[in-house]
């Protein structure tokens, strides 16, 4: 589905769409610049919030055996790059944060629409978690995630 604030939904095959993002370092950071290999690529909606902390530290604690596997893994969401510095060092997160004020990434990945928060619909960032191969092709896309257990699960699914 496809309105005038979201865009299409990414399925497996898809080309990963590019971006130009900010780092919570203030570096420029573009789907070219990741590292060479397979990557996980997830929006979540915002900093500080108890579920993306949940999220993000579960990535953290796992980067171990991500990396075993061969994932890096990236973080995108709307907050301003001195708040996802404040969580990265808060949460002492060991990946890139990368700052889409404007929304224009999550809009083109399929990960901004509408939602429900605490019982009221909204529209804004949905938490997705995307995984590519090394040439940026969607190998799978997950939307409107539990981010409890979701990393286990989605090591789970790499692994077999």
């Amino acid at each position: 589905m496809t309105t005038p604030d979201t865009g299409p939904r990414l399925r497996p095959g898809d080309a990963a769409p590019e971006f130009t993002l900010t780092a919570a370092d203030g570096t420029s950071v573009g789907l070219a610049d990741l590292p060479a290999g397979p990557v996980i690529v997830y929006f979540f909606p915002k900093a500080f919030t108890p579920g993306c902390t949940t999220e993000a530290c579960d990535f953290r604690d796992h980067r171990a055996t991500l990396r075993r596997v061969g994932y890096s893994v990236v973080g995108i969401s709307a907050d301003r790059t001195e708040r996802l510095a404040e969580f990265r060092d808060a949460n002492r997160i060991d990946y890139p944060l990368l700052s889409d004020l404007d929304h224009v990434a999550a809009r083109s990945w399929g990960a901004y629409g509408p939602k429900v928060v605490n019982g009221e619909a909204t529209v804004g960032p949905l938490r997705s978690t995307f995984v590519l191969d090394a040439d940026r092709v969607v190998q799978s896309a997950e939307y409107e995630l539990d981010p409890n257990g979701h990393v286990s699960s989605l090591l789970t699914n790499l692994q077999s």
